[in-house]
């Protein structure tokens, strides 16, 4: 039975031999294909490898990254210290003269120039004080007045109003 069945067999294969073979070489030809794909593919991966382990000098990978860990870890600090610090001179800023309104004045008739002033100095928040100086033949005098968000609870001259009003310009 087996000779009769391999007989068969052999009879199948030679009718059929131009397609058996038409079909292996198909096979090899695209096996052919994959290989050219992996081999292109593999070498653009040991390109990037041989550049990504340039400098390396015997270092291993685990050395490379764990010195990159503690130098982010460094660059984090610094940058939360700076972050901090930031926020210190914010605060410190806000509370800074940050505008000025000067109007100049002559109080008196019987003084030359404009020896009189209101001086306005606003910090971050609007508020601050503005200044006066009533300048006269025999005496001079200096008044203060607190400003808090851009207005006074004391009365303001017209000269003291431009002050504050030049201030509050400069500030937005």
């Amino acid at each position: 039975m087996n000779s009769i069945d391999l007989s068969q067999y052999t009879g199948l294969i030679t009718a059929n031999l131009p397609y058996i073979l038409l079909t292996l070489t198909l096979l090899i030809f695209l096996a052919l294909l994959v290989f050219i794909n992996v081999s292109i593919k593999m070498s653009r991966l040991n390109k990037r490898y041989c550049k990504m382990m340039e400098g390396m000098e015997g270092n291993n990978i685990e050395n490379l990254l764990t010195g990159h860990i503690a130098e982010v870890r460094t660059a984090m600090n610094k940058v939360n210290h700076l972050e901090n610090e930031y926020r210190r001179l914010d605060t410190i800023a806000a509370s800074a003269i940050q505008s000025v309104g000067v109007i100049r004045f002559n109080a008196f008739e019987d003084t030359g120039s404009d020896l009189s002033f209101a001086l306005a100095l606003l910090d971050g928040k609007k508020s601050g004080v503005v200044l006066s100086s009533i300048y006269g033949r025999n005496e001079s005098r200096v008044y203060a007045k607190p400003v808090v968000n851009g207005q006074s609870t004391y009365y303001l001259t017209d000269e003291e109003k431009g002050a504050l009003s030049k201030a509050l310009e400069n500030k937005s």
